[in-house]
Order: C-alpha cells, then structure tokens, then sequence
C-alpha cells in the first residue's frame, strides 16, 4: 500500500485512517455503507486500490476506494486547465496634468486606446502640486475630454476621485 506524506496532501488514506468505523463508497460510486476500517482496507487492497478519506468531518468519516495517484493526476490536470484559461487583467497607468496641452493629452489618449484594445485596464491619474491644489475644477475637465475621447474603446469603471493631492479614475475595456 501507497503511504504519502499526509502535511502535502489533506487526505488521509490507506493505514493513516484510524477510525474504527467509516461509510464506504466503492470504486464504482455505489454506496456500500457503514463498514470496519479493517474490512475496508481489506476490500481496497484486494482490487488493488488505495482507501482514501473524503469527509473527515462527516459521522462516520466517508472514505472512498480509488486509484490514490490517479485520482490526484486528475485534479492536477483539472486544475492546470482551469489556470490556463485564465485572463490576468492587468492596470497600466497613465499621468495626464491639470493644465496639459491638446497634443500631450492626444499622445496619452492614443496610449490608453492601445492598453484599452490589449484588454487592460486603464488608470488616469492628475497629481496636483503646489499652486496646482487650485485647478482641482480644471483636472476634471481633463479627465471629462479623456473620457470623452476613450468612450469608443472603454467605459469609466471609477469616476474621478480625489484622493489626497492625486485625482484619478479607472476604465476598463469593452471587450471584456
């Protein structure tokens, strides 16, 4: 019989179930019932299958008979499929000024509708320094023509909150 290390892996099987009686479900999936650990790790060994323990919680602990290894190559596999279908989004930032110029807030646009086409998300910021705290009115004008200009590719996912001395907001990508 197959011991493996029980702090890795939460099941116990095969000699380290220490119950006196346990539910037994069959290799099939037919419920067998209320039965001996002795005489269930007899039933295991005699199909050459380990006895695993599925519900410890439950009264009495509901052990399974199945092939230990293959069962958790399956939950690996399943697990690497589910992980590979997976879609990281990320946040790329962009830095736009209280009293940016048309052809600098063009370029900033121009970057946000590459990020926003890549499927990213988008987070304007205006950091406002010194005398700047004044135009907090002008730094929402900003963010409303940049709005504006990305409501083609993305939709404002946070309107424009000041936080501290820095105003930002988030977009995020039609695609999604």
């Amino acid at each position: 019989m197959i011991n493996i290390d029980n702090k890795k892996n939460e099941l116990q099987i095969n000699e380290e179930i220490k119950d006196k009686e346990i539910r037994l479900i069959d290799s099939d999936g037919t419920m067998v019932g209320v039965i001996s650990t002795a005489e269930a790790l007899e039933m295991a060994s005699s199909k050459n299958l380990d006895l695993v323990k599925i519900s410890p919680t439950a009264v009495p602990p509901v052990c399974k008979i199945v092939d230990y290894h293959k069962a958790m190559f399956e939950k690996a596999k399943k697990e690497k499929e589910l992980k590979k279908n997976q879609k990281i989004v990320t946040i790329k930032e962009v830095r736009l000024s209280a009293v940016i110029d048309d052809h600098d807030l063009e370029v900033k646009i121009k970057n946000a509708q590459k990020f926003l086409g890549e499927g990213n998300k988008v987070k304007a910021s205006i950091r406002f320094r010194g005398r700047q705290n004044k135009y907090m009115g002008e730094g929402q004008e900003v963010f409303t023509r940049f709005a504006e200009h990305l409501k083609d590719y993305g939709v404002v996912e946070k309107a424009p909150l000041l936080e501290g001395r820095t105003m930002f907001m988030i977009l995020s990508s039609k695609k999604q």
